[in-house]
């Protein structure tokens, strides 16, 4: 392969990964969940499988609707880096506490003069 073909390629790729990354970066992500809940469901009480299935599909539908309402408040690095730490089988609970840590541990390294002083 040429070298230019191979310095082509490269860019066109690193071009992909970019636009990529700008629309995970645009909005929440749409993940079945139907496989993590399950899980989770029958990790439970076997009689109350089906019952533990809908309330985990409701919970996350809730989380994924409030994503959706503070998307815009995260930084769209952090946004991006969340979104692709979920790689076996994503949830929005977990997606949502990706980006909350991260804006925690944001907050919490702010200045010690910017924190109010005790009296």
């Amino acid at each position: 392969m040429s070298r230019r073909l191979m310095i082509a390629t490269a860019a066109v790729s690193a071009l992909g990964i970019w636009s990529c990354a700008g629309a995970v970066a645009d909005s929440v992500p749409s993940w079945d969940v139907t496989t993590s809940c399950r899980g989770a469901a029958e990790a439970g009480y076997v009689q109350e499988t089906s019952a533990n299935l809908k309330r985990c599909l409701d919970s996350e539908q809730r989380t994924r609707e409030q994503l959706n309402k503070d998307w815009s408040t995260f930084p769209a690095a952090d946004r991006i880096r969340c979104v692709k730490t979920q790689t076996f089988s994503p949830t929005y609970s977990e997606l949502a506490t990706c980006l909350e840590m991260k804006r925690d541990l944001r907050n919490a390294a702010k200045p010690a003069d910017a924190m109010p002083q005790r009296k």
